[in-house]
Formats: structure tokens, sequence, C-alpha cells
């Protein structure tokens, strides 16, 4: 998604999308740490992990994802070979 950077006072400032916010959990008045990564990006995340909040999604990630055969049961038949 591309964002739009706008003046803040003296400042520069970027609106976090609703769901984005949401995912993420955070609300107005949230403290978010944020960093430089190593190709010049911008890293922001909340400041404390909220360990609810990603067993959450979690759950809803594993719950999304299809059952099948175990990819280790696959190697040990010797699928991969």
């Amino acid at each position: 998604m591309n964002l739009i950077i706008a003046r803040w006072g003296n400042s520069l400032a970027l609106r976090i999308p609703a769901d984005y916010a949401w995912r993420a959990g955070l609300k107005e008045g949230d403290k978010v740490e944020a960093r430089l990564t190593a190709d010049g990006g911008i890293a922001i995340r909340p400041a404390r992990w909220n360990r609810k909040l990603f067993a959450q999604e979690l759950a809803k990630t594993r719950d999304a994802m299809p059952m099948g055969i175990s990819v280790m049961d696959e190697v040990r038949r010797g699928a991969c070979r």
C-alpha cells in the first residue's frame, strides 16, 4: 500500500489505515517503536507486544490454513528425493 507523507507542524506525519492499525492492535494514544532498516526503510511496530492479540491473529491464520499430509511424513516416505 502506498501512503502519503503530510506536514504536521514542523514534523512530517504518516496516516496509518484503520485496518492496519486494527491488525497491529493500535489505538489512538498508543506508543510505537520506529527504526531504520538496513535497506533504508522504516519499520514501525507497537512499543509493547500484545500477547493476546498475537494469539488471536495466530489462531485465525492457523484456522485459515488447509490441513493435509505432514511435510515430515512425506520426507520420511522419500517423496522429496
